[in-house]
């Protein structure tokens, strides 16, 4: 391969790993309401009157960009725990793939580190909810949310 062939794509993985970094190293406080990262991750056995915690993967791998499981049921007291176990993703409730649906959660932070996690606490009314990924909901990173 040529020198300046590899002068090309070592300057283009620098500049996408420098899009990358400044795209997800935002400071969390800017995710959603104000709420710092430690607040909204809060230990669901912190929480009064918490119901079960329900442990939702988050997945960047060789099947593709998914929530795992990607279809949840919960009633309202659960938490629902997404982690992160390979990628950088995030949740996202849109008002937009929600219609009529009101008190849906702030978009949670980036989670960018094996483990991460965002606790949600279902404080929704009954029905059933659409939630993303952002930087994946192109390449089907979806799921639903139906709390009984």
């Amino acid at each position: 391969m040529k020198k300046s062939n590899i002068r090309h794509r070592v300057m283009a993985v620098a500049i996408c790993a420098t899009l990358v970094v400044t795209a997800c190293g935002k400071d969390t406080k800017s995710a959603g309401n104000g709420a710092s990262a430690a607040a909204e991750q809060k230990p669901a056995g912190d929480q009064a009157g918490a119901g079960k915690t329900i442990v939702v993967g988050l997945y960047s791998d060789s099947s593709g960009n998914y929530f795992k499981p990607n279809e949840i049921e919960a009633t309202k007291g659960d938490i629902i725990r997404f982690t992160l176990k390979v990628g950088v993703h995030n949740v996202n409730f849109l008002p937009d793939s929600n219609p009529g649906k009101s008190g849906l959660p702030p978009v949670s932070p980036m989670l960018q580190l094996p483990d991460q996690t965002y606790d949600f606490p279902v404080t929704l009314a009954s029905g059933r909810y659409y939630f993303q990924c952002d930087p994946h909901a192109l390449l089907g990173m979806k799921g639903h949310l139906t709390v009984k």
